[in-house]
């Protein structure tokens, strides 16, 4: 016996899901993904270490970003017609726009995922991967070690559009890229 899908989560198309359906899908779940043509939903509740550290660290790097950069959390990256992920925090250079529902990968330069048990594959392995092939200068991936967050740094390789990894972070942070950024990564969870 299978369950019948509901009409909302078939492809508009036989060629199945594009990035810009997602504007257009109000039943599904908040935090709904495209990779690869096919939605993703994140489904299980989200840890309080995880949400804590993201609104944190978001909070940090908005304090501490000159002109000409913003952050954002739980915003869309729309890298090609088949694939619209959500990172956790994004760093842009776009104007503030109230109506925005996604940045192009050129206004994005930075991305952080939090890694959860329920998004560690594509986190550590999918995301990076398609996020340096659309050319993001930087990416951040944070791993709970025990209730203290690390701080996994990687800056793209132009040559091989490949990210390269510039350090692991353990109680603090200090980055000059994208811009200037130090801080005490013990404190972004209680």
């Amino acid at each position: 016996m299978t369950a019948e899908l509901p009409d909302w989560m078939i492809p508009p198309r036989p060629s199945g899901w594009e990035a810009d359906d997602l504007d257009f899908l109000p039943q599904a779940p908040r935090h709904t993904e495209l990779i690869d043509g096919a939605l993703i939903f994140m489904m299980s509740p989200q840890r309080s270490w995880h949400s804590r550290l993201v609104e944190n660290l978001t909070f940090a790097l908005r304090q501490a970003a000159p002109a000409g950069f913003d952050t954002e959390r739980e915003m869309t990256v729309r890298l090609d017609k088949k694939s619209r992920p959500e990172p956790d925090i994004v760093v842009t250079t776009a104007a503030y726009d109230p109506d925005r529902t996604w940045y192009a990968p050129e206004e994005v330069a930075l991305v952080i995922e939090v890694v959860s048990d329920e998004s560690a594959d594509r986190d550590r392995s999918i995301k990076p991967f398609k996020y340096a092939q659309a050319k993001i200068p930087h990416f951040w991936r944070v791993e709970d070690e025990a209730g203290t967050p690390a701080v996994h740094t990687y800056e793209l390789d132009t040559m091989t559009h490949t990210y390269v990894a510039t350090g692991i972070h353990r109680a603090r942070l200090k980055t000059a890229v994208p811009f200037p950024f130090d801080i005490g990564l013990e404190g972004l969870v209680p």
